[in-house]
């Protein structure tokens, strides 16, 4: 009753009205006995006899106010117990749908936090541990996209199932919201095991396919385990239920970033990492509005010949505050924050300024993120920064990987082919690595294959299996796709692929990747820079734009 103090005082109120009514009635009972006394064996012996004083007036109306006071104290009695009755079945009420998730009939998140600190306390005195399992169902978002929503609340019911079918007596199961449980597992301090083999039987049960409705779904789970230990037997601390969430919802995002469908315990290292993690998505926020991604460009060369044909943009940043980040690191980030769009698409629009200036046969090369190519506007953006940046898309070569062509493939396929009836060249990225079919190759409009750098590395061996490059390189041919080997880091990996045929090679043997500045300097040494006429100082009515347009 005390966690609805304004209930209670109701309570309280009705309670004394409920006394009142019975002390009324009470009272009335006995001067009805007493009054009844007298009066009710006068008006007998005048019924019977018709002799004698008739029965006296006010005891009379006493006795009949007596009559009419317990009739009214009993009917009012009858009905506060009843208004109280219920109002404590609306209470009790309330006080379930406070602490018990509707939807699985599980605590949730307010109830889970009582119900953990008291499982916390009476381990303490029973000598054990207490496991605090977070536990967050994959890529959910995409079952309620596939399915609907209510076939999403129908696979949450049938997790708590399962969950439940599973759980030790003492512990408790609360869904924390969307799709996020947690488990409260006492367990021996000295036997973790016993935490991870109920773990690997809950990943187990949960896998298994869910027939909802005419489907068949599945779905994994990935977990965090936390239990005021850094692993599984670190050094204990104090630890109440929000110490122990927040170190196990910690866990369970490790587990999602080392590939989900898996559990991790709780470490200490961890929270740093996700200290770091938060200082680079807040400097990837910065970093975009400040500028602070900048293109840098790698060298794409007939490896015949030797000539210079173009470049590959890549992404660097230089962050003010966090020093040179590696584009492994920060990409993949970006990608996860919504941000890889907006930042591409400013590197984009610089590295076409920046090739306005280049001899206009040097192509430029640009990956795009998987992400990216799920925006249905995708092309028409793309399309838009060249005329922004007035640059002809016949020198524009957009990389997409392998793993791209997956998720979506008529949406690429439309993609692409918008992008091809404008003049852009589209190259199949990261070829070998994926799982991309010959079907696939001859539906999908490409232009190039580029050969991942993991098999043009193992050309440096004397005694290499070049093998799969040939065999690529044949396939390029049969299907009039010119070919790019990327990783070409030494002479012998060049001389090597020179004797397979013709191609563009890029790779640290032509030189690390450069800024724009550097990039100009190489250029005017080769006399690969755009010449423009200075405007003359007294043409009238034009301005420096003007004159910039007319030289190129």
């Amino acid at each position: 009753m005390a966690k609805f103090p304004g209930k209670r005082q109701d309570g309280l109120a009705s309670a004394r009205r409920d006394i009142v009514a019975l002390g009324i009635a009470a009272a009335a009972i006995i001067m009805f006995v007493g009054t009844g006394s007298k009066v009710v064996p006068q008006i007998v012996r005048q019924w019977t006899s018709g002799a004698g004083a008739g029965p006296d007036l006010m005891l009379t109306n006493a006795l009949l106010l007596n009559i009419a006071l317990i009739i009214f104290g009993w009917r009012r009695y009858r009905e506060l117990r009843l208004e109280i009755d219920t109002r404590r079945e609306a209470e009790a009420r309330a006080r379930e749908l406070a602490e018990i998730d509707p939807l699985t009939g599980c605590h949730n998140r307010r109830s889970a936090t009582i119900e953990t600190d008291r499982s916390i306390a009476k381990a303490e005195r029973d000598g054990k541990a207490i496991a605090f399992i977070m536990v967050d169902l994959d890529n959910f978002k995409q079952v309620n996209d596939l399915n609907g929503h209510q076939a999403g609340d129908d696979v949450l019911v049938r997790t708590a199932e399962r969950m439940t079918a599973l759980l030790p007596r003492e512990s408790v199961l609360a869904r924390l919201g969307g799709d996020e449980f947690a488990v409260v597992y006492p367990y021996d301090k000295n036997s973790p095991d016993v935490v991870e083999q109920f773990v690997s039987r809950l990943i187990n049960s949960i896998a298994a396919p869910m027939a909802i409705g005419s489907q068949q779904i599945e779905v994994t789970m990935s977990i965090g385990i936390a239990s005021g230990l850094s692993g599984r037997h670190g050094e204990g601390c104090e630890v109440d239920a929000q110490v122990l969430m927040h170190q196990a919802d910690i866990a369970m995002y490790h587990a999602k970033r080392q590939g989900k469908n898996r559990y991790y315990w709780f470490e200490a290292t961890m929270e740093n990492e996700l200290r770091f993690r938060n200082q680079l998505e807040t400097g990837i926020r910065l970093g975009v509005e400040k500028g602070e991604f900048v293109p840098h460009y790698e060298q794409q060369v007939d490896i015949k010949t030797g000539r210079l044909v173009g470049f590959e943009m890549l992404a660097r940043w230089n962050s003010s505050k966090l020093g040179m980040i590696s584009p492994e690191i920060f990409i993949p980030i970006a990608e996860e924050i919504g941000l890889i769009a907006e930042l591409s698409e400013g590197l984009m629009r610089q590295a076409f300024r920046d090739a306005q200036d280049w001899d206009p046969s040097l192509t430029i090369s640009v990956n795009i993120s998987p992400v990216q190519l799920r925006d249905p506007w995708f092309s028409q953006k793309i399309l838009k920064l060249l005329l922004e940046c007035n640059f002809p898309p016949q020198r524009l070569d957009i990389e997409v990987t392998e793993s791209c062509l997956h998720e979506n493939v008529g949406v690429v396929r439309s993609m692409i082919t918008s992008l091809k009836n404008q003049g852009v060249k589209i190259s199949l990225d990261d070829f070998g690595t994926g799982y991309s079919s010959l079907a696939q190759l001859r539906s999908l409009p490409f232009d190039r294959i580029k050969i991942d750098r993991s098999f043009v590395s193992e050309l440096k061996e004397a005694d290499a299996n070049s093998q799969i490059v040939a065999a690529i390189i044949s396939l390029g041919a049969g299907l009039d796709m010119p070919i790019t080997a990327e990783g070409i880091e030494d002479s012998t990996i060049l001389e090597t692929l020179k004797t397979m045929g013709e191609m563009k090679g890029q790779g640290y043997l032509y030189g690390r990747p450069e800024s724009a500045d550097d990039v100009c300097k190489r250029l005017e040494k080769q006399g690969l820079l755009v010449v423009r006429d200075a405007a003359p100082a007294d043409a009238p009515g034009e301005t420096s734009e003007d004159a910039a347009r007319k030289s190129a």
